[in-house]
């Protein structure tokens, strides 16, 4: 490691959202009382250049906070603005809320948004974008996929598809492409342009690389526009330790495949399961959700067939720093990207530890 950093929490997050540079919110996630949701300061320390001398503020300041009477499983930042979306169960509604700016500190509640089929007892996928007016993409199965206008209330595109798969993962790839990524793997894609319908489906790849029954995620790699020819890829994660990545603009067959990418002996619940890519490192991505570690992985030299993927580097901090009992050891519950320090990542756990880690490549490459 070049830095690593230990925080208990006071109640596990399952949700880590950069609210910009140096901050990030997180929430609480129990099922049997109100939870916390709090923006958090990074320590001086992390944002602070390389050789910056002894500095006394090492921990986590809560800037702003609220409570949720519900738990909260996904929780996204609206670009460019102050405004928050949550869900979680016991439905699908989502929850808007503001980071005031004003002296009280508090994240307020603002409006709840239902998402179509609102009597399904269990929780939306959501993504944000900031387009002309702020914009969430949300959903439970692929038949109900919708985009809202958040300060409006009014719905911008909902899909007609006949599908019934449960949603693992909604991104938006630009301002008019939405992904969906259902459970059983399978990619679909739409233009919101158009009134209604999902646009493509993707060849029933998965499949074949599995023995089938694993529930799948998914993340998106935005292409670079300053780069010309760099085209958006999703990377797929199979709770078996399959990754795919694919170009949407021919999702029959992946780019790149590997197997093996989580451990073996992992319990098979894929309640965490996450995958992402490296926004400042070209070829690496991390998985996580399977056990206590993050898995670093570079595709360099993976082809289209798949071979025994082989990590870069695991984060094996939490199995470590766990307070937990023996037979029920802590899992990873998720891990995000620092979006400028290339090889910064926060990473939580259920056993409450957040861990903020700058890890060092084995092979020196840039």
């Amino acid at each position: 490691y070049h830095d690593l950093h230990v925080f208990e929490l006071h109640e596990p997050t399952r949700v880590i959202a950069w609210t910009g540079e140096k901050r990030v919110c997180i929430a609480g996630y129990d099922d049997g009382k109100r939870n916390e949701i709090l923006q958090l300061l990074l320590p001086p320390r992390l944002s602070a250049k390389e050789n910056q001398g002894l500095c006394p503020e090492r921990d986590f300041k809560v800037e702003h906070g609220g409570f949720s009477d519900r738990p909260i499983y996904s929780l996204k930042h609206v670009p460019e603005t102050s405004l928050l979306v949550t869900s979680g169960p016991p439905d699908s509604s989502l929850q808007v809320w503001r980071i005031d700016q004003d002296e009280t500190d508090v994240i307020k509640p603002v409006r709840n948004i239902p998402t179509a089929g609102g009597d399904e007892p269990t929780w939306a996928k959501i993504a944000t974008a900031s387009s002309k007016s702020a914009w969430v993409l949300h959903g439970v199965k692929v038949s109900n996929i919708q985009v809202t206008e958040i300060e409006s209330g009014k719905t911008v595109f909902r899909t007609a598809s006949a599908s019934h798969d449960e949603l693992a993962t909604l991104e938006f790839l630009d301002q008019a492409t939405v992904l969906a990524c259902s459970a059983q793997g399978r990619l679909f894609l739409a233009d919101i342009r158009q009134p209604q319908g999902l646009l493509g489906v993707a060849e029933d790849v998965p499949v074949a690389l599995t023995s089938g029954g694993e529930r799948w995620c998914a993340a998106v790699r935005p292409g670079q526009p300053e780069s010309v020819g760099d085209h958006p890829q999703i990377a797929r994660l199979s709770a078996g330790g399959c990754v795919m990545l694919t170009d949407p603009r021919n999702m029959a067959r992946p780019l790149k495949a590997a197997t093996g990418c989580v451990p073996t002996s992992s319990l098979p619940d894929s309640e965490f399961l996450c995958v992402s890519f490296a926004p400042q490192l070209e070829e690496c991505l991390a998985v996580s959700g399977s056990d206590g570690t993050v898995r670093i992985y570079n595709t360099q030299g993976w082809g289209p067939d798949p071979q025994e993927g082989k990590p870069l580097f695991v984060h094996r901090g939490h199995v470590f720093s766990s307070v937990e009992a023996a037979d029920r050891p802590a899992r990873v519950t998720t891990h995000t990207w620092h979006p400028s320090k290339p090889r910064t990542l926060l990473s939580a756990a259920t056993d409450g530890s957040l861990h903020v880690w700058d890890w060092a490549d084995p092979c020196g490459a840039s």
